[in-house]
C-alpha cells in the first residue's frame, strides 16, 4: 500500500474492464438483484475505445444474457452469408472445401460485428439497469485486505510527472472497494498478472500462449464488396517462419476488416509481424480486393491462444478473473467473445449467490466450476490440441491431425489426449545468430504502410509528461543481452514502433521507449525474451481511440 491518502467508496462488486466479459457480469448482477451496488471501471476514454477484435460473433453469449437483443437494437447487423478458407502461396491460392471441416467451424448463424460498438451498446444496457460506469479510470493498484484477500482497486490517479513524482495537478485517485472484485482487463492485464503471480494461479496449468493480431478497416470499391462474406487464409507470407493467418470480413457500408495474426511462439527473432501483415496485402487475391480503396483505421492487440489446458485458476480470495484475463479463445474458430460473455454471466451468478448468503472476500469456486464444466469448457476442450499440434508439427500436418482430433472430440474422445504447449512464447525465441534475417519490401503507401503512419489511424494519444507505463526491470538488458543475443526483437515485434535501438557513431547503442505510440497490445510483456518489460496502465483515457474496431 502507498502512503497517499485516498477517499474510498464501497460497492458489492467492483469490475475492472469494459469489454464483453466485464459488461456481461455487470448486466447479469443487476438482472439478478437491482439493489446490488455495481461499479465498472474502464481505462479507455469511453467504453469501446480500447476494444479491438476480428470479429465474427457467435451470439450464444448474448442469447444467454439478453435474449431480446435484436429488439433492443444490438449492433449485430451483418449475418455471415459465405465462408471461405484458402491456403496461400506467393502467387496464388487454393480454396479448402468446407465439407470436411468439423461442424464447429461453420459460421452459419454468426454475425460480423464491431466489438467496440457491441460493447458501447452493452454499456447502455448496463447503465439502464443502474450500473455505475466510469470511463477514463485506469486501475493502477490492487488493494488487499487484512487476511490477504483482494479488497478493491485504486482508480483515477492523474498528474504524475515523468519521474514519478506528484505534479502540481496531481489527483490521488480513489479506492473502490467491493465484497468481490472482477478483473476483466483482457489479455495480459496488469492487475490480473499481479494476482495470478501473487496467488500462483498458473500452478499445475500449461503456460498461456499468445498471438499478435493486427487489423485495418478499409473502404473498398462497391463492385468488389460482398457483405456477409468471411474469408480466412493460412500459409504465405508466414510459411514455416511462424504460425498464424489472416481474416477478411465484409461488413456494412462497403467496408472490410482486414486482419493478420502471428503466433508469438516464433523462433526467428528477425521476424517482423507488422511487416508480414503489410506484405500479405500485396498477395494478388488481397491486392485485387483493396486496390482503389482506402484504409480508415488500424489497431493491434494480443490474443490468448493457450486454450483449455492453459486456463489459470480463475478465483482467489475476493477476486475472480474473467474472459481473456483467463484465456477463453477457441483458436480454430478465432472466437472468444461469446465465452467472455458467458464467463461474465457465470461470475455474476456466483457472486450473487455468495452475497445473498452474506459471504464476501472468499473464493467464488462455483464460478470456476461452471466455466470448466459448462458451455465454455465444452467449447474449448474440443479444440484443445489444435494449437499445440500447430506449434509442434507445423501447418500442413496440424491441419490434418487437428481436423481429425476436432471430429473425434465431437464424439466425446480424443486420440491424442491433452497435448502440452511446452515453452512459453518468450522462451521460444531463438538467437539471432541461429536464424537468417528477413528482407521485407518497403511499404508502397497505397496497400502497405509504415508503422508510424498506421499508428496515426489508431488515434492513439498519451499525455507525454506522465511516467512511461512500460517498465524495464533492468535498463541494461535491452542492449547488453537482447541486442547481442537476439538483435533486440522489441524493434520488430511491437506493432506500434514503441521500441527503438538508436546508434550514434562512437557511442554505445541506446534503447528508446516511445510510450506515446503504445496501442496497449501488450506484446512486449509477452514476447520479450528476457521477460524484462512489464506493461502497466497509463493514466486514464490515454491510449488508442478505436472507432469501429
Amino acid at each position: 500500500m502507498s502512503d497517499v491518502q485516498r477517499e474510498s467508496m464501497e460497492y458489492d462488486v467492483v469490475i475492472v474492464g469494459g469489454g464483453p466479459a466485464g459488461l456481461s457480469a455487470a448486466i447479469r448482477l443487476k438482472q439478478l438483484d437491482e439493489n446490488l451496488e455495481v461499479v465498472l471501471l474502464e481505462k479507455g476514454s469511453e467504453v469501446g475505445a480500447h476494444i479491438l477484435s476480428g470479429a465474427v460473433l457467435d451470439p450464444c453469449g448474448l442469447d444467454a444474457l439478453i435474449p431480446d437483443w435484436k429488439e433492443k437494437g444490438a449492433p449485430l447487423n451483418t449475418p455471415v452469408k459465405e465462408d471461405n478458407f484458402y491456403m496461400m502461396g506467393e502467387a496464388g491460392q487454393v480454396r479448402i472445401p468446407n465439407f470436411p471441416m468439423p461442424p464447429l467451424m461453420n459460421n452459419h448463424g454468426n454475425y460480423i460485428v464491431s466489438m467496440a460498438n457491441v460493447c458501447r451498446w452493452m454499456a447502455e444496457q448496463a447503465e439502464a439497469l443502474g450500473v455505475e460506469i466510469f470511463p477514463g479510470m485506469a486501475c493502477s493498484e490492487v488493494i488487499y485486505g487484512e487476511n490477504g484477500e483482494v479488497r478493491g482497486v485504486v482508480a483515477g490517479e492523474f498528474g504524475k510527472e515523468a519521474d514519478g513524482s506528484q505534479g502540481p495537478g496531481y489527483e490521488p485517485g480513489m479506492e473502490l472497494l467491493g465484497k468481490y472484485v472482477f478483473l476483466a482487463e483482457g489479455v495480459r492485464g496488469s492487475l490480473s498478472k499481479e494476482v495470478i503471480a501473487k496467488y500462483d494461479l498458473q500452478a499445475g496449468k500449461e503456460p498461456q500462449k499468445f498471438g499478435i493480431g493486427m487489423k485495418e478497416i478499409w473502404e473498398i470499391d462497391p463492385a468488389k464488396h460482398k457483405e456477409g462474406t468471411v474469408t480466412h487464409t493460412m500459409g504465405w507470407p508466414l510459411n514455416s517462419n511462424a504460425g498464424g493467418g489472416s481474416f477478411i470480413y465484409h461488413i456494412e457500408n462497403n467496408q472490410v476488416y482486414v486482419g493478420f495474426v502471428v503466433h508469438l511462439n516464433y523462433q526467428n527473432p528477425h521476424l517482423y509481424p507488422y511487416m508480414e501483415f503489410q506484405r500479405f496485402k500485396h498477395h494478388p487475391m488481397v491486392a485485387k480486393l483493396l486496390e482503389g480503396g482506402k484504409r480508415v483505421a488500424y489497431g493491434a492487440r494480443a490474443i490468448s491462444e493457450g486454450g483449455y489446458q492453459s486456463m489459470c485458476k480463475m478465483v482467489a480470495p475476493g477476486v475472480a478473473l474473467l474472459g481473456c484475463s483467463v484465456g477463453m479463445v477457441n483458436v480454430p474458430r478465432i472466437k472468444g467473445n461469446h465465452n467472455a460473455m458467458l464467463s461474465g454471466k457465470a461470475a455474476a451468478e456466483a457472486a450473487f449467490e455468495a452475497i445473498k448468503a452474506e459471504r464476501q472476500g472468499d473464493e467464488l469456486s462455483d464460478y470456476e466450476t461452471e466455466v470448466r464444466t459448462g458451455a465454455i469448457g465444452q467449447d474449448l476442450k474440443k479444440v484443445r490440441n489444435v494449437k499445440p499440434m500447430w506449434s509442434k508439427w507445423g501447418l500442413t500436418a496440424s491441419l490434418a491431425m487437428g481436423g481429425l482430433d476436432m471430429w473425434t472430440n465431437t464424439l466425446g474422445f480424443s486420440l491424442f489426449g491433452t497435448m502440452s504447449h511446452g515453452k512459453n512464447d518468450a522462451q521460444s525465441t531463438g538467437s539471432a545468430a541461429a536464424h537468417k534475417p528477413i528482407d521485407y519490401p518497403k511499404p508502397d503507401g497505397k496497400l502497405s504502410f509504415d508503422r508510424l503512419t498506421n499508428v496515426s489511424f489508431s488515434f492513439t494519444n498519451h499525455e507525454e509528461s506522465q511516467p512511461a507505463h512500460l517498465k524495464l526491470s533492468d535498463e541494461n538488458i535491452p542492449i547488453s543481452v537482447n541486442l547481442r543475443q537476439f538483435d533486440e526483437p522489441a524493434q520488430r515485434y511491437c506493432p506500434a514502433g514503441v521500441y527503438e535501438v538508436v546508434s550514434e557513431e562512437g557511442k554505445e547503442p541506446k534503447f528508446v521507449i516511445n510510450f506515446q505510440n503504445c496501442v496497449h497490445c501488450k506484446t512486449c510483456d509477452i514476447k520479450d525474451p528476457s521477460q524484462n518489460i512489464t506493461w502497466t496502465v497509463p493514466q486514464g483515457g490515454d491510449g488508442p481511440n478505436y472507432p469501429n474496431m
